[in-house]
């Protein structure tokens, strides 16, 4: 599969070495996390996590909706801090944590986790708190933000503090940006404010826009100065201004602001919020030991889930099948086996390692999925395409059985018919749909959502569809041709209106819009 993710910037090992069978499963109920660590380190990891998601939930005043035991947000925990860009295939030396948000494959990889060190330092947990807060965001509005407030809210929340008493602390000082503040690059405020325009002027090098982002979103959410410019400001955005001009008419002088918020940065108190434990909800999280087994093929699944060209999955495949020959009887072990075997071409192997998973596990939904994925590889050069398509349509129910809400299924169901050229029925458009909802977050999802609502002339919900992905602060792969299918939208949505309005004069429909 394609790597698609966002990565945190700060200056931070694929497990290359043979697992020792210290491999623990925290499980709850948005998470579940793999790391080489002791069962306790993990457990506290979980729970602080899952009372972040309700601090978040409590501050915001709405929460996502659960996901699907699949449709969870995995974390990798890796052997040391050098290799999270190794097993990303990341080759920027400040990236630190790596966050792949793709529909029934959420991931994130950090560093061994640790308790104690420099408040100053930038740890595992406060990066996937970092990652954890975007993906809440894309959860609960599909609004589009700049890139300062997009990084500005993450840092605002992953610098939480856990008092003794269970209390959670948010808005404190973001320690681990303070030396990028003292001593870094400082980003003019025009460049700070406007996505494009720094991305065009940045000169490399480390500079402040963290740091800087932080501070900005601080100052306006919870000093006491300026009362009501965020509000406005995100309002004019709602509106359609540009980022600039939404600045100006909510900050006003933004040398202005640029002064204040140097002056914010002295400032040696700071206003907080305290949230008791007693408004903190959270569910229970499961710990277990995993198997010999499991602990040997953890580093052949998280390369397969984080992505593999064509070389790496030929050389990944022949360790997955060296693995399964020790273990032939292991349903997570040819779980993987199955993926590996996809990824590397070969439709029929993999297809018969996930029914032997399947056979000793019926609930494993990613060996089933992966059956989807060969049948529909091999449908696609089927002599007797309709009964190839409806093969493909038989896995797909199979699936969906197993876990009603996930959204490979249903993106799958809608794919088998648009893979032949025909109009899915509206069942598997409005499973579709549902994906979306499901899985905002993915890029890839929302350009084929919004390729759906241009073909039935709803421009209005495509362009709405599209904004997220056109505008993404970080560019994605996707982003230049977003733009160019939502200028379309634009214009469809113009000539609709024009349509409407020529109905209502003379009854007379005229024609218009983009097929």
């Amino acid at each position: 599969m394609m790597k698609y993710f966002l990565v945190l910037v700060c200056a931070l090992q694929i497990i290359a070495s043979p697992a020792r069978a210290a491999w623990h499963e925290a499980s709850s109920e948005h998470f579940v996390i793999y790391a080489d660590q002791k069962a306790s380190t993990i457990r506290l990891f979980a729970e602080r996590l899952e009372t972040f998601h309700a601090a978040m939930a409590f501050r915001l005043g709405r929460a996502p909706e659960s996901p699907s035991p699949s449709n969870r947000i995995t974390v990798f925990v890796v052997s040391s801090k050098s290799n999270v860009r190794k097993l990303a295939d990341v080759k920027g030396k400040y990236t630190a944590g790596i966050y792949l948000p793709n529909a029934g494959n959420i991931v994130t990889i950090v560093p061994k986790l640790r308790t104690g060190g420099s408040k100053f330092a930038l740890s595992p947990e406060t990066i996937l708190r970092h990652e954890y807060a975007h993906h809440f965001l894309y959860n609960i509005t599909s609004r589009v933000f700049p890139r300062w407030f997009s990084e500005g809210f993450a840092e605002f929340y992953a610098s939480g503090k856990f008092e003794r008493d269970g209390t959670i602390v948010l808005g404190g000082d973001a320690a681990h940006r303070a030396y990028e503040l003292a001593a870094s690059r400082k980003v003019p405020i025009e460049l700070l404010l406007d996505t494009n325009a720094y991305r065009k002027n940045r000169t490399g090098g480390y500079d402040q826009f963290y740091g800087r982002s932080w501070l900005l979103y601080h100052y306006l959410t919870l000093g006491k100065e300026r009362p009501g410019e965020m509000e406005t400001f995100q309002n004019l955005l709602a509106k359609g201004s540009s980022e600039l001009e939404a600045s100006k008419q909510a900050f006003g002088d933004l040398q202005q602001l640029d002064s204040d918020l140097d002056r914010y940065a002295r400032n040696k108190r700071i206003t907080v919020i305290a949230i008791p434990p007693d408004r903190l909800k959270t569910g229970p999280v499961s710990i277990r030991r995993l198997s010999e087994a499991e602990a040997e093929i953890m580093p052949i699944i998280m390369e397969s889930r984080t992505g593999v060209d064509e070389e790496e999955a030929k050389e990944i495949v022949v360790d997955a099948r060296r693995i399964a020959a020790q273990y032939p009887d292991n349903a997570a072990v040819l779980e993987a086996l199955a993926e590996a075997e996809f990824d590397a071409g070969y439709d029929a192997e993999a297809i018969a390692a996930a029914d032997r998973s399947l056979a000793l596990d019926p609930k494993r939904v990613r060996a089933q999925i992966q059956k989807i994925y060969a049948y529909a590889r091999r449908a696609e050069n089927a002599d007797d395409q309709v009964q190839a398509w409806k093969d493909v349509r038989k896995q797909i129910v199979a699936a969906n059985r197993i876990e009603t809400n996930h959204p490979i299924p249903l993106i799958q169901y809608f794919r088998s018919y648009r893979s032949t050229g025909s109009r899915p029925p509206q069942i598997a458009i409005d499973g579709l749909h549902r994906a979306l909802q499901l899985a905002p977050f993915d890029q890839g999802l929302r350009m084929t959502v919004a390729a759906q609502y241009m073909a039935d002339k709803n421009f209005a919900a495509a362009t709405t569809t599209l904004k997220p992905v056109a505008f993404n602060p970080h560019r994605g792969p996707l982003a230049a041709a977003a733009e160019k299918l939502l200028e379309l939208a634009e214009q469809g949505r113009l000539e609709s209106a024009g349509e409407a309005e020529a109905v209502g004069a003379t009854g007379v429909a005229v024609s218009g819009g983009v097929e």
